[in-house]
């Protein structure tokens, strides 16, 4: 009988080790999306070149005069009494043609440096997916 219930042991954690595959899509939830994107944010290197997929409220921002525009991905944080800031990713759309500000999309991207014309280094979603979705999500995520 030990030797069944240490065999299936063992055949759990493969299970598990093999589903944790470095290929796989980062899907960011509702219920932990502070704490997700700020993982990713902080702990960047550790993200480079993996999938990440996530909905937000699509904005572009101009830059300044500089060419391209700015293009986030964003959900509001929400304190006491309102929100408090955002969340989410600069994204970059490629071929994607930009979408109405405040529009609801879900995206798929691989997470990629960038440095700006200030040779300060960020980091954004290269889009694979840039989808409209007529079902809004929770824009405001509580702290």
């Amino acid at each position: 009988m030990k030797k069944i219930i240490i065999v299936l042991i063992i055949s759990a954690l493969f299970l598990v080790g093999c589903a944790s595959n470095s290929d796989d899509v980062i899907e960011i939830q509702d219920r932990f999306f502070i704490h997700q994107v700020n993982d990713i944010v902080l702990n960047h290197s550790q993200y480079l070149g993996r999938t990440i997929q996530y909905e937000g409220l699509f904005v572009t921002a101009p830059n300044e005069g500089a060419e391209p525009d700015i293009h986030l991905v964003y959900r509001y944080i929400l304190g006491c009494c309102g929100p408090e800031g955002i969340t989410g990713f600069i994204v970059n759309i490629g071929d994607f043609e930009p979408l109405p500000t405040y529009s609801w999309v879900k995206v798929v991207g691989v997470l990629e440096e960038f440095v700006d014309d200030n040779d300060i280094t960020h980091i954004r979603l290269a889009l694979s997916s840039l989808t409209e979705l007529e079902e809004r999500g929770n824009e405001f995520i509580p702290r």
